[in-house]
């Protein structure tokens, strides 16, 4: 086995603290060294997903407490899977009801909690994206669709000024989710194709409430199905292990752009 090859420093997401050298050794560069361990490429991979920890070279967080990563994704995943089915137009449901119901509890309250327990044990990036994405979106947006809070009615019959308000509403969670999406380009395929296709999904809905357009609804809602199978994928890759599971998730790292 041949000695380092080459070595750089990263900074921690969360601080201005220089961390350990990152070496990269072995044959094929099939090792990276952190600190005096070393790890396999494809196993500090793994982390991106379903840990949602986008730096390129990061070992496992001690968790002492289980991955409330894997379930924030799992909460995103299922009820972003159940509304892009409604705004696609499946079985001709025209009632959001029940992904309503999935807002303010399971993609609402459940995302949330599990993004604040990520602020504790230190996943500055999970944390932010679940709180945002639970507290921020699924809640207001279930908001909106409750009579009860009068966001709606408070506009009468003025439905276009309603619908522009939508509009803009969706405009500001997709350049959210863009600032969010610059941080997973060197993570993996699945991860990143994650953000991006909630982004383009928030900008084509957008498009659908400004301009009336049918097609940007329909194609927001299959972007939103497309987007939900992602999360789970990661939600998996974030509890399956070798003891638990007989298949384990295969990450794709992405190419990194020069050093």
């Amino acid at each position: 086995m041949s000695s380092s090859v080459s070595s750089e420093k990263y900074i921690n997401s969360e601080d201005s603290t220089p961390l350990a050298p990152v070496q990269v050794a072995g044959e094929g560069d099939e090792f990276i060294i952190l600190g005096n361990k070393r790890y396999y490429r494809h196993e500090l991979m793994t982390a991106f997903g379903g840990r949602l920890m986008p730096d390129r070279y990061a070992p496992y967080p001690k968790h002492q407490f289980g991955n409330a990563a894997a379930l924030g994704l799992a909460s995103f995943a299922l009820t972003t899977f159940v509304l892009g089915m409604y705004l696609a137009g499946a079985q001709g449901i025209t009632k959001p009801n029940v992904a309503v119901g999935l807002c303010f509890f399971y993609g609402g309250f459940v995302e949330a909690f599990a993004g604040i327990w990520e602020l504790i044990i230190g996943n500055c990036f999970a944390g932010t994206v679940l709180v945002s994405f639970g507290m921020g979106f699924w809640l207001s947006f279930g908001a909106i669709n409750v009579e009860a809070f009068g966001i709606a009615a408070a506009y009468g019959d003025d439905v276009e000024q309603f619908n522009s308000s939508i509009g803009f509403y969706l405009i500001g969670w997709g350049i959210f989710c863009f600032m969010m999406l610059m941080c997973t380009l060197k993570s993996t395929l699945i991860f990143m194709s994650l953000f991006l296709t909630l982004d383009i999904a928030f900008f084509l809905l957008a498009a659908h409430y400004l301009t009336g357009s049918a097609s940007c609804l329909k194609g927001g809602g299959i972007l939103c199905v497309i987007l939900a199978c992602c999360g789970w994928y990661c939600a998996f890759a974030g509890v399956a292990n070798k003891q638990n599971s007989y298949f384990l998730p295969n990450a794709i790292a992405l190419p990194v752009i020069g050093k």
